[in-house]
C-alpha cells in the first residue's frame, strides 16, 4: 500500500506525545550563503537523537496490544534501532534488534542501553533481512521495518507536516538511503521540490531513478554516513520517488565534515555525518536556490567523539 498525507496526518495524531516537535533554526550566515531563506529541521533533538523515532512510534502504535506484547523485531545500523528499542521502551515490551557488528559504538551502546537484546551480523557476508525473519518467525515477533513499511514511512513524513505549520518551502533537501523520510517529507510537503541527499559512492538512488529499476549498492562501506547506507531504496519509496524527487545530490565524506563543522559552530547543533548530509549538499552550492525558501532536514545527531573530533578538525 502507498500511503498518502492523509496516513502521515494519522501518524500525527498516533505519535503526538511520544515523538517531540523539533525547531527550525534560521541562520543570517547560512542565508547570505546560499542568497535563499533556509531553515534547517533539526531531528537530532528528536527523541532518540534521530527522525527515526516518528516511523517506529507509529508502526508500533498502529499494532494491536495483544500482538506488540510478544515483542518486536527490527534491522538497523543505529537510529532506526534506537527509536524501535525506544518505543519499545515506552510501551512496555521487548525489542530484538539485529545489528552489523561494524555499527558505530555509541549507537550498539546505546540501544543495549535501552533494554533491547542485541544481535549483530556481519553486514557484507551475511543478510540482516534473512536473520530478522529467522529470528521473528522464531519468536512470534512483529517486523518494524527501517522504511519500506507504509506505517513507518508515514511516521517519518510527520517531519515534514511540522515543517508546514511554519513555512511553505519552494525546496526541501533531505537525507535518503531507503527512503523512509525522503519519500514521507514529499508527501506531507507536496507543493515543494524534493532534493535528496545520499554519500557519493554509495548512490543507488540516483541510479535507480535515472533507469527506472531499483538498483544495489556492492556490498561494503564506502562513506562516513552510517544511517545511510541501506544496499536499496524500498519499493515503496521508490514508488513515491519516481515522481516527486527532482534532484538526487552525492555528497562526498569532505562535505559532510564540513557541514558538521558548520551545524556545530554556525547552528550550535550536534550532527552525525548521516545528519549533515542534507546540509553538505546545499553548502556545497549544488543547487541555485537563490531567492527561494529553502527546509534542510538534519536527520540526526547519534555521532561518536571521535568523529566529531574529525569534523571539528576539518
Amino acid at each position: 500500500m502507498i500511503p498518502t498525507i492523509d496516513d502521515v496526518r494519522a501518524a500525527a495524531k498516533r505519535i503526538e506525545g511520544i515523538a517531540v516537535k523539533t525547531p527550525l533554526i534560521r541562520n543570517d550566515a547560512l542565508d547570505h550563503m546560499t542568497g535563499a531563506k533556509v531553515w534547517v529541521k533539526a531531528e537530532n533533538l528528536q527523541r532518540g537523537g534521530a527522525f527515526k523515532m516518528r516511523g517506529a512510534a507509529n508502526a508500533m502504535a498502529a499494532l494491536k496490544p495483544e500482538v506488540r506484547a510478544k515483542g518486536v523485531i527490527a534491522f538497523s545500523s543505529g537510529n532506526h534501532a534506537i527509536a524501535v528499542s525506544t518505543a519499545a521502551k515506552i510501551f512496555g515490551v521487548q525489542a530484538t534488534i539485529v545489528m552489523p557488528a561494524d555499527a558505530p559504538r555509541i549507537k550498539l551502546e546505546t540501544t543495549r542501553s535501552l533494554g533491547a537484546h542485541v544481535v549483530t551480523y556481519d553486514r557484507i557476508k551475511e543478510s540482516r533481512e534473512k536473520i530478522g525473519a529467522q529470528l521473528a518467525a522464531e519468536g512470534d515477533l512483529s517486523l518494524i521495518k527501517p522504511f519500506d513499511d507504509p506505517l513507518v514511512l508515514a511516521g517519518q513524513g510527520t517531519a515534514g507536516l511540522e515543517i508546514a505549520e511554519q513555512i511553505s518551502p519552494d525546496v526541501v533537501f533531505v537525507p535518503a538511503s531507503g527512503g523512509g523520510l525522503s519519500a514521507g517529507t514529499a508527501l506531507s510537503l507536496p507543493g515543494a521540490r524534493i532534493f535528496a541527499v545520499e554519500p557519493e559512492g554509495h548512490n543507488d538512488i540516483q541510479r535507480t531513478l535515472a533507469s527506472g529499476a531499483i538498483q544495489r549498492n556492492a556490498p561494503g562501506i564506502r562513506s562516513i554516513c552510517d544511517g545511510l547506507l541501506t544496499e536499496e531504496m524500498g519499493e515503496i519509496p521508490y514508488a513515491i520517488a519516481r515522481d516527486r524527487f527532482e534532484r538526487v545530490f552525492a555528497v562526498s565524506d569532505d562535505a559532510v565534515l564540513r557541514a558538521m563543522k558548520f551545524a556545530f559552530e554556525r547552528l550550535k547543533i550536534v550532527l552525525e555525518p548521516s545528519g549533515a548530509a542534507a546540509l553538505a549538499a546545499l553548502l556545497e552550492g549544488g543547487a541555485d536556490v537563490s531567492g527561494k525558501t529553502v527546509a534542510v532536514i538534519a536527520s540526526g545527531g547519534n555521532v561518536d567523539a571521535a568523529t566529531f573530533r574529525r569534523a571539528l578538525d576539518t
